[in-house]
């Protein structure tokens, strides 16, 4: 009997492209934070989420995921970039977030990523690596240090950043910081296409740590696409930034009303 817990089943299970949680992370993130048209943003949030409040967060970042430990030794499995933006609203007379795009290039992020509800589609993700080393090329993470980052979606730059280090402490923005939410859908094809209604969901996330974060302040331009609507979300004003490292532990995806 063929088992997994996705697709592609076989008889050992082995060879389904994600295993069942909890899914343990670490990384790099880089994190910006501005504001955008609050008008724009409540057209991007589900019905009822709450009143767009015109402040938004883009992470970009670096991954390094396992399971039970065996991605580890086959990096390839285990390692990814994204990039995703998120909006914030006022949620039962609190901040919380959404989001409208993420961007990954592995598929095993993707698939994890719509089984919590995040819209994972596949890009080309890149940022600057800092090393702590006194070198030119290792970019510490110190007052004047300059990183950059890129999105590009079929064979498109959607988007670009510049950020530049003061020495201060960062503070820890979006997702690390804030409720975040995203629609799991369930879309089928049985007896006709059928879209399903998508449930706002949030995943179950535990055993956070994290080092120091890094301010600064950034750059940060969306470009029009075809296909993707992120643009629309351009910042407005000045944008403040964060580069820290963090781990977390996923366990699952709950329901918003629960």
């Amino acid at each position: 009997m063929p088992q997994g817990f996705t697709p592609p089943y076989s008889p050992t299970g082995r060879s389904s492209l994600v295993p069942p949680p909890p899914w343990h992370y670490a990384g790099q993130i880089l994190s910006l934070a501005f504001a955008v048209d609050a008008a724009i943003a409540q057209g991007f949030l589900p019905d009822g989420f709450g009143p767009a409040t015109g402040r938004a967060v883009v992470h970009v970042c670096e991954w390094q995921a396992t399971s039970d430990g065996w991605e580890l030794l086959d990096p390839a499995y285990a390692q990814y970039r994204e990039f995703f933006i998120l909006l914030e609203a006022e949620r039962a007379g609190a901040a919380a977030m959404y989001c409208p795009f993420i961007y990954v290039d592995q598929d095993i992020s993707m698939a994890r990523g719509w089984l919590q509800g995040w819209p994972k589609k596949m890009g080309s993700v890149w940022m600057t690596r800092p090393y702590d080393l006194d070198h030119p090329a290792a970019c510490p993470c110190r007052a004047g240090t300059r990183l950059g980052a890129s999105l590009a979606v079929k064979d498109r730059r959607l988007a670009e950043a510049r950020v530049e280090l003061d020495g201060s402490d960062g503070p820890r923005l979006g997702f690390l910081s804030t409720p975040t939410f995203g629609l799991v859908a369930r879309p089928s094809l049985l007896n006709g296409a059928d879209p399903g209604i998508p449930i706002l969901a949030r995943a179950t996330v535990g055993d956070f740590v994290a080092g120091r974060f890094h301010g600064g302040s950034g750059e940060l331009r969306l470009f029009d696409s075809p296909r993707d609507e992120m643009a629309a979300l351009a910042p407005r004003g000045p944008v403040g930034a964060s580069l820290g490292h963090v781990a977390f532990t996923i366990a699952g995806a709950v329901p918003a009303d629960q």
